[in-house]
């Protein structure tokens, strides 16, 4: 009996898996190769294109010892309003407002602030919709409509916000105070869509529940204040990471008005 024929198969083991490192060895060589080609010729079409001279030298390279320079996809051409512009413009709409609005606002049922966040016209509940509904009263069309045609040349977004009292609500059509406040905002979008107020592209709307208070809930009269609807005419801010420095100047930027 031969004790030693286990060899012949450990040694077409070793040899198997010297092939394999081998051929390992082999694609990683030709992954090399392939990314310092990819490498030169981005390089030398931003050079063509007179790019990579006007740009910081930061990017990776596949070689080292080496940098190259790639565009920055992340760079945004933004039309920036100045903080004076904003401001003039949003005065505007609210001196505009409020001639129009002159009787809804002594009667209390209109109520209209410029603040950091932008033109707020607040809605209350009282003036627009019954109890524990979210479909604005008829007579309140002719309100929307003059608020529409104050708005209509406005180029500034505008947000409509739902917003309760602390009193929950459990009702076959409304589970909570955030489908209320959500179906109250909407129901007042697409009224403005319906009067061509502004695009589609420049409204949005949102529910808040009881979360956004502008008085305290402790009283009658300051549930009735939180139970509203916002239009929020509000200047627009983008998300700036093309300078070096964006963390230390906090990326995300006011471009208008504060």
């Amino acid at each position: 009996m031969n004790h030693e024929r286990w060899l012949v198969s450990y040694a077409d083991f070793i040899t198997l898996l010297f092939a394999f490192f081998v051929v390992l060895y082999a694609f990683s060589k030709a992954d090399q190769k392939k990314h310092a080609q990819v490498s030169a010729a981005i390089d030398s079409g931003f050079q063509s294109l007179s790019i990579a001279a006007t740009l910081p030298r930061s990017r990776t390279s596949f070689e080292s010892n080496k940098s190259y320079v790639f565009a920055d996809p992340f760079q945004f051409a933004v039309q920036v309003n100045s903080d004076v512009e904003v401001r003039t413009n949003l005065e505007s709409i609210r001196r505009d407002l409020q001639k129009r609005l002159s009787g809804q606002l002594a009667r209390g049922t209109v109520s209209i602030q410029l603040g950091r966040g932008g033109l707020v016209v607040s809605l209350r509940e009282a003036g627009f919709f019954d109890s524990g509904s979210a479909i604005p009263r008829p007579e309140t069309m002719g309100t929307l409509h003059q608020i529409s045609e104050s708005l209509e040349n406005c180029h500034y977004d505008l947000r409509i916000e739902g917003h309760t009292d602390t009193i929950p609500i459990h009702t076959p059509e409304f589970d909570s105070n955030w489908e209320l406040s959500s179906s109250r905002a909407t129901h007042i979008a697409r009224l403005l869509l319906q009067m061509d107020a502004i695009s589609p592209q420049q409204i949005s709307a949102a529910g808040y529940a009881e979360y956004h208070p502008v008085v305290s809930n402790d009283s009658i009269e300051g549930r009735a204040q939180n139970r509203r609807v916002d239009i929020v005419v509000m200047p627009r801010a983008v998300l700036d990471i093309s300078s070096d420095d964006a963390e230390d100047k906090s990326s995300w930027r006011k471009l208008t008005s504060q």
